[in-house]
């Protein structure tokens, strides 16, 4: 891949425009049925807790795994995250009268919470490789 591309790809303005894109088409599709302008507010909103999400999930299981070790180090981060995700998609898309709450939420909860385990995984490992040879 070119440097300009690597860059680009890398970018966490380039993550949360994605996130953006894709989690808001998501959740207007989720909405399809409902008259306008309901499935272009859930999108924009969606849309914009999916980029919020992106920005501070990395760093928010980064410092959660710091303040959990063993099995619970595993466990614990990724489980936090996916509520706490889940209790603000649900209140905030609850309070904006977003008509399909479950299904708007449904992907985009499943792949943040995803990220977050696979994510905390990678952490875990590497902790726990380096406490062993220690």
């Amino acid at each position: 891949m070119s440097a300009p591309f690597t860059r680009f790809a890398r970018s966490s303005m380039t993550h949360v425009a994605v996130a953006f894109l894709l989690m808001g088409s998501w959740a207007a599709f989720a909405n399809h049925l409902h008259p306008m302008p309901a499935p272009l507010y859930a999108g924009l909103i969606q849309g914009t807790i999916s980029a919020c999400i992106t920005l501070v999930l990395k760093r928010g299981i980064e410092y959660l795994a710091r303040r959990f070790e063993g099995l619970a180090g595993l466990i614990l981060p990724p489980v936090i995250a996916g509520l706490i995700s889940a209790s603000l998609l649900t209140a905030i898309h609850a309070i904006a009268g977003t008509p399909e709450i479950g299904r708007t939420i449904a992907v985009p909860l499943t792949v943040a919470t995803s990220y977050a385990a696979l994510y905390n995984l990678s952490l875990w490992r590497a902790r726990n490789s380096n406490d062993q040879r220690s």
